[in-house]
């Protein structure tokens, strides 16, 4: 399993995040996949730059890691013909090493424009019209398109890369894995559920050539003080435990601050790893391998906290987890 870290924009400033790319690389990290929020989780986290400008400055202080949206919605912020444009700029910046990760967004983010939260079956409908337009687009030429819900008028990338962009579109269920499994190349997901993983193989067109790749995300909080590493994560993370139908519906940091109020230090000690140990990190990231992710990305909490994580990482947690999985 390839092991990659997170560029968390909801927890640092662009001139960090940049600093943190460049640190990652050199730790050892595989790949490195970038989070693409217009808002924070919680009013703690207190930051929310703009990714895209972010991982273009990324792409030039970093020469070997793969680079990724963790996730980009394509459908209300941004139309989807401008994501191709951003992707393939991205892949010619970075020398190909871009992936495009999708998914159908979060309230949080995606409200800003005043158009509405539309439900969720909408929302799948909306990002499957995305991915067909940009398909469409990375295939070269002129596109046009008339959907119910977007349309497009005789576009094209006139920068176009010879690597074509991969697409890695977010599921969560049986649904969402049947519909976007045969127009992706990659899978993501946030919980180590072998079904997704079984589904998504069953379902995806490239599977002669193999298995798909599988994406996964996992949060650590590493800090020498066990008790100072569980505080941070339940001050910066407690939104984590919601889940996914909860966590794409609320509208706001007071949202989210209200719906964990009620979530203790303990709560989060016991669905993050937290302290200065490997092996709780190997334990939680094992559950990913055995349930059939190819990759793994790790979350740092914390946005000034991530130095002392590096060598950690380099030193002891990078090593570990290459032999163990």
């Amino acid at each position: 399993m390839r092991i990659g870290y997170t560029l968390m924009t909801e927890q640092a400033g662009p001139k960090q995040l940049v600093s943190h790319a460049a640190a990652a690389e050199a730790a050892g990290f595989e790949f490195e996949v970038c989070s693409d929020h217009y808002s924070p989780w919680l009013d703690e986290q207190g930051h929310a730059p703009y990714a895209w400008s972010v991982l273009g400055a990324v792409t030039q202080v970093t020469g070997r890691v793969e680079l990724m949206t963790y996730v980009t919605c394509p459908t209300m912020r941004y139309h989807p013909a401008v994501v191709a444009q951003k992707a393939a700029t991205l892949q010619l910046l970075s020398g190909n090493r871009f992936t495009l990760g999708l998914g159908s967004g979060e309230n949080l983010n995606e409200h800003v424009i005043g158009k509405g939260w539309p439900p969720l079956s909408v929302r799948h409908d909306m990002l499957a019209e995305a991915v067909q337009i940009i398909h469409g687009l990375f295939d070269g030429g002129y596109s046009s398109y008339a959907g119910e819900h977007y349309r497009v008028d005789s576009a094209k990338l006139w920068d176009l890369p010879e690597v074509r962009v991969p697409i890695a579109v977010a599921v969560s269920g049986a649904e969402s894995v049947a519909r976007f499994a045969p127009v992706s190349d990659a899978m993501i997901a946030v919980q180590p559920e072998q079904r997704l993983c079984r589904e998504w193989d069953e379902h995806w067109v490239g599977r002669a050539e193999g298995s798909a790749r599988k994406i996964g995300q996992m949060p650590v909080c590493w800090d020498a003080d066990r008790d100072d590493a569980i505080a941070r994560a339940h001050e910066q993370f407690r939104w984590f435990g919601g889940g996914w139908k909860v966590n794409s519906e609320l509208p706001g940091t007071a949202g989210f601050a209200g719906a964990t109020q009620l979530v203790t230090p303990d709560d989060v000690a016991a669905a993050i790893p937290c302290g200065p140990d490997v092996e709780p990190i190997l334990k939680s990231a094992r559950e990913y391998a055995d349930a059939g992710f190819t990759d793994l990305a790790l979350v740092q909490v914390g946005g000034e906290h991530q130095e002392d994580f590096f060598a950690f990482a380099e030193q002891e947690l990078l090593p570990a987890l290459r032999e163990a999985m």
